[in-house]
C-alpha cells in the first residue's frame, strides 16, 4: 500500500507543479492586463494616477 501511495504522490507532484506555473503565468498576465486598462481608463478621463494611491 506504501509503494501506490509513494507512486500516485511522485505522479501528482510534477503536474501540482505545472498547474501552479500556469497559475503563476496566468496572475502575471491579468496584473498587467488590469494595470494597463487602468492607465488607459485613466488617461482617458484625464485623472492624475500619480497622485491617487491604488491598492
Amino acid at each position: 500500500m506504501t509503494e501506490n501511495t509513494h507512486r500516485d504522490t511522485t505522479r501528482r507532484n510534477p503536474l501540482l507543479e505545472a498547474a501552479h506555473r500556469e497559475m503563476m503565468k496566468f496572475e502575471r498576465q491579468e496584473n498587467e492586463f488590469r494595470k494597463k486598462d487602468r492607465e488607459e481608463r485613466a488617461a482617458e478621463l484625464q485623472l492624475p494616477l500619480n497622485d491617487i494611491k491604488i491598492h
